[in-house]
């Protein structure tokens, strides 16, 4: 039971480690996108093929995230990612506790 118990709080742990570097990783990719780098790059090609694919998506499904040359689309995914924090949080705790009380 006690097993499992800190089994869910590694894995609450490790969703919201992983999370918050993304976050690091969509903050960093707005900022180089503000002074033009060089797309030859590796960092910027890196950061660039981490967070084109959501952002691509946010682009396509929400057009008004794109409006008179700013793009607004990696504010909607960092809170898109925080909303997610907060979702695998709650119900890992809620699961502790369920766990806990049997």
């Amino acid at each position: 039971m006690y097993g499992l118990i800190f089994l869910l709080e590694a894995i609450q742990a490790v969703a919201e480690t992983l999370l918050a570097v993304y976050q690091f990783i969509v903050i960093g990719a707005a900022l180089i996108s503000w002074v033009n780098p060089d797309p030859y790059n590796p960092l910027v090609r890196i950061l660039r093929n981490l967070t084109e694919p959501l952002l691509w998506r946010i682009r396509k499904y929400l057009p008004f995230t794109y409006r008179s040359g700013l793009d607004f689309s990696p504010l909607v995914l960092l809170l898109g990612i925080q909303v997610l924090k907060m979702a695998v949080s709650r119900i890992c705790v809620y699961l502790i506790i369920a766990l806990a009380t049997v």
